[in-house]
């Protein structure tokens, strides 16, 4: 159990010890309700994958978990603090649901009103702490569910496993609400009416399955570390959904891929408070202040890409975090632009891009010059791929403008300019511009 969430129980045990078996005396309601309140906050979602496993609906389990929570407001303050929280919380969502579906099943005429008995049977089920970690697990990879649409997945991830409000994701992804809505209700519906299985994957589906799930929590990243749109350059709230989501998948599923993902992430979001001036300004890496940069992260961050790589079974997530590796562990001045490129040249015989060739391709210029890394761009756009990616005529730009080619890059800034949807973003463009045109 969460620390928080262990320092509240214990308030409220410390005077009213109990057996292990049986709940405390009569507490205080306040207190209850503090308790309760932690346990919302950082086991909701625990419980809510539980009663998904045993009610089989998420709607139903939705109910259910509130149905369970505010039992435990009216009974706990008379009937004491049970040993088990949560085996309460759950147990009591789940009678409620169940007792539900039979009263409405006496009014409703439905052929399938005997599968209710299933889950009564399993109510006498011994608890299993290990089974709980399971069932989260489990629901992120139904949420993560290939025949559900790339779009479908990161809401119901960020709804489901997360526990954002519809509201909350909408604002995020600058998608209108009754949209996001009906995304998810679509998603569910494709779930029960595909009878997807609530269940994680076998060993030899794992690798295909996994990648879904891994590739969901890198879209809610980036969104996060890099806003696609809007006003502000990042999304705090999505980068710290992803991470937890990636601190999860470790723990519960300690594959390769998924260390390298979280390190991955550990190592870019490091830089967070160096990105943007206080003014709210773009701030390019290497104009960063690196003492604002978290070296716990970048520890921590470091450590899993070496563990990763020790497997030998490691992917694209861990090679891009072998490069993040690189930048976060050296100064502006001494970055090793050659284990960059040569990283990407890796990188790029596994998953073959041109949005990492656009990166070779600065690594390049750095390494050998503006001009080598010009061609390699020039390359890339000259049979049209990326001709639509705002960054490939920023780096364009860049190039050209370090080059002396003044008149090139203020093309390619303009082109830059016409395609960014990000407005830091888009005020740094047209400063480059404005230098240029001076």
């Amino acid at each position: 159990m969460a620390q928080e969430t262990h320092d509240a129980l214990h308030t409220l045990d410390s005077h009213h010890a109990a057996p292990a078996d049986a709940a405390s005396s009569p507490i205080n309601a306040d207190a209850v309700r503090e308790a309760l309140d932690a346990l919302y906050r950082l086991e909701s979602r625990h419980i809510f994958a539980t009663l998904v496993r045993l009610l089989g609906d998420f709607d139903v389990a939705e109910e259910a978990l509130h149905d369970a929570f505010r039992a435990a407001l009216e009974q706990w303050p008379s009937a004491g603090l049970p040993a088990n929280p949560r085996a309460w919380l759950v147990s009591a969502g789940r009678f409620k649901a169940i007792d539900g579906m039979r009263r409405r099943a006496r009014f409703d005429v439905l052929e399938d009103a005997g599968a209710l008995a299933d889950p009564v049977s399993e109510v006498a089920e011994p608890w299993d702490d290990e089974g709980v970690e399971d069932d989260r697990l489990r629901l992120i990879f139904t949420c993560c569910h290939p025949a559900l649409s790339p779009d479908a997945q990161v809401a119901l991830t960020l709804r489901e496993v997360c526990g954002l409000a519809t509201e909350e994701i909408a604002s995020a992804f600058l998608t209108p609400a009754p949209t996001l809505a009906q995304r998810i209700v679509r998603a569910k519906a494709k779930i029960r009416d595909a009878h997807i299985p609530y269940q994680v994957p076998t060993h030899a589906e794992l690798p295909d399955r996994l990648e879904s799930v891994l590739r969901v929590v890198y879209l809610v990243f980036n969104e996060g570390y890099s806003a696609s749109s809007g006003a502000s350059l990042t999304r705090r709230d999505l980068s710290e959904e992803a991470i937890r989501l990636g601190r999860l998948l470790v723990e519960l599923l300690p594959e390769p891929e998924a260390q390298g993902l979280l390190a991955l992430m550990l190592l870019h979001e490091s830089r967070r408070a160096a990105r943007c001036s206080p003014t709210g300004e773009l701030v390019l890496l290497d104009a960063q202040d690196r003492s604002l940069w978290n070296r716990e992260q970048i520890a921590e961050g470091s450590a899993l890409v070496e563990q990763s790589l020790k497997s030998r079974r490691f992917g694209p997530y861990t090679l891009q975090a072998a490069i993040a590796a690189v930048h976060a562990n050296a100064s502006a001045t001494a970055t090793d632009w050659g284990q960059i490129a040569a990283i990407y040249g890796v990188l790029l015989q596994i998953e073959p891009s041109p949005v990492i060739e656009l990166n070779r391709a600065v690594a390049v210029a750095m390494r050998d010059g503006p001009a080598a890394g010009l061609a390699l761009v020039d390359a890339i756009l000259g049979r049209g791929d990326l001709t639509g990616y705002h960054l490939a005529h920023s780096v364009r730009a860049d190039l050209c403008r370090r080059l002396g080619k003044s008149e090139e890059a203020i093309m390619a800034y303009q082109q830059a300019l016409s395609l960014v949807r990000q407005e830091p973003e888009r005020r740094f463009l047209e400063q480059r511009l404005r230098e240029l045109t001076a």
